[in-house]
């Protein structure tokens, strides 16, 4: 790579940190909301379905305005957004007569820019020269998963030794980051997506690809596969284990993240010796074994390193399938990034919700839930089989 654009992906890799702060920080002050502003709970945990949905209103519609604003704009912006959120959780709050009032608005703001950087990074990444592209994106998504794990950890510390009395302060250095990589981002160069001489395909001519419709599935799968895991992992290790929330959180989600930013990291390093497709195929099978050890597991503890298997196996499925659309659509540019952000969002509002229906049917059991949500790295493998076995079938006709 360029020396010049390794700094673009140093510049995309802090992105994806901002990403994590901004969906993690707050959650950790839930408590702390109800307490001090006397706001229910029930509102308080409305804050992050907000925060999410409007992520998802902007995935849908940032399609069509990112390509004739610009990258640079729109990913200053993105971390604009972002420090503006995390700096107005620490003013708005005191300048409404109802502080959840403020709250939300806070959560707005940073939202716009968590969306926002969701639909860009990747793309951006993607553009830059570079060996081997699907390296690249594994590593760049595994610091989304390290940045949730220092953003849990580095808060802790901090609430630990000087109080969670203190968590405005806490908020206002988060906001930095963003702000210093918003100035960065001024000054790397950013590449086209589209070669020069060629024009990005339309919205009819992206919907009218069947390949585009199968890698909509893949993320689906994807997300879905990840989050309903993930999203339960703490009541799991809670509830199994018969340990504290606080114990739960560490041995639950942190344990996840942390497995799915190893497997992530891995394959960036050493990507180039096994084919993405192949990297996806084997994690898919690796993902329904973990599956079926939390759920038929009879041992608490299996139950505990069938979570951080699934971690591990779930960590190639995102940034693979943006991989292997780039390489299977030319000329799908933001636009199909941005569907593809959606259709991934989707999954990861589906899985929890499906383990958590299933969980109820089944007497608040969840291990029944997890085992009926199988069906989505069920569904993952034999969509990147599919499509593996048309590449082959296509590469023969081709050689006739």
């Amino acid at each position: 790579m360029k020396k010049d654009y390794q700094k673009t992906m140093y510049a995309c890799f802090v992105g994806y940190i901002v990403q994590a702060i901004v969906n993690n920080f707050v959650p950790l002050l839930f408590l702390t909301f109800q307490s001090a502003y006397g706001i229910p709970l029930s509102k308080i945990t409305f804050l992050v379905t907000f925060n999410f949905g409007l992520q998802l209103v902007i995935d849908f519609v940032s399609a069509g305005f990112i390509d004739k604003i610009g990258y640079r704009i729109s990913i200053v912006a993105a971390h604009i957004f972002a420090a503006a959120g995390l700096v107005s959780l620490v003013i708005l709050p005191d300048l409404f007569a109802d502080p959840f009032t403020g709250l939300l608005i806070a959560v707005m703001i940073y939202a716009l820019g968590g969306g926002l950087l969701e639909v860009l990074v990747s793309p951006i990444v993607e553009a830059c020269p570079s060996d081997n592209k699907e390296s690249a994106m594994s590593l760049l998504h595994s610091f989304y998963c390290w940045g949730h794990v220092g953003v849990v950890l580095l808060s802790t510390i901090f609430f630990t030794v000087f109080g969670i009395k203190n968590w405005k302060i806490a908020a206002a250095c988060w906001a930095v980051i963003p702000f210093l990589n918003a100035i960065f981002f001024t000054r790397v160069p950013i590449a086209n997506l589209i070669e020069e001489g060629e024009t990005g395909l339309t919205i009819k001519e992206l919907l009218m690809n069947k390949i585009f419709w199968l890698m909509v599935l893949l993320m689906v799968c994807a997300g879905a596969s990840e989050q309903a895991v993930s999203q339960w992992a703490s009541a799991l290790a809670e509830k199994e284990l018969g340990i504290t929330k606080t114990l739960g959180d560490l041995l639950g989600p942190m344990v996840f993240a942390i497995m799915m930013g190893l497997s992530r990291t891995l394959y960036g390093r050493m990507g180039e010796r096994i084919p993405i497709q192949k990297a996806i195929l084997g994690s898919g099978v690796l993902c329904v074994a973990s599956y079926l050890l939390i759920s038929l597991s009879g041992l608490p503890a299996l139950g505990l390193i069938g979570c951080g298997i699934c971690g591990f196996s779930v960590g190639i499925f995102w940034p693979g399938v943006f991989s292997v659309s780039s390489a299977a659509i030319r000329r799908g540019g933001t636009m199909m990034f941005a569907f593809l952000a959606l259709a991934g969002d989707l999954g990861c509002s589906m899985g929890p919700t499906v383990v958590g229906r299933i969980s109820g049917l089944a007497g608040d059991n969840l291990k029944s839930g997890i085992l009926a949500a199988v069906v989505f790295p069920v569904l993952l493998i034999s969509g990147i089989a599919w499509q593996m076995l048309g590449e082959k079938r296509s590469f023969a006709d081709s050689g006739k």
